[in-house]
């Protein structure tokens, strides 16, 4: 089943890699300045619920952050 394809998706496939770079472009400066706001609203009431907020808006930044390293790299490579 797998070992007779006959197409040339392999060797013709490309990625949306600018789409997926300009998508991380606006996540991690959204991502950062929600970070911001939540840890200002966090230690301003003290209500736990901004801590929770702020980790998840953190963790976006990060996930966006090490997505454009990828893509870099990746664009880098390109023939």
């Amino acid at each position: 089943m797998w070992g007779n394809r006959s197409g040339t998706e392999p060797k013709n496939a490309k990625s949306p890699l600018r789409v997926r770079a300009g998508l991380a472009a606006v996540a991690l400066p959204l991502a950062l300045a929600a970070t911001i706001f939540f840890v200002y609203r966090a230690i301003a009431t003290g209500e736990s619920v901004w801590t929770v907020e702020a980790v998840i808006a953190a963790a976006v930044a990060v996930t966006a952050a090490i997505d454009l390293v990828v893509i870099r790299r990746r664009m880098g490579n390109r023939p």
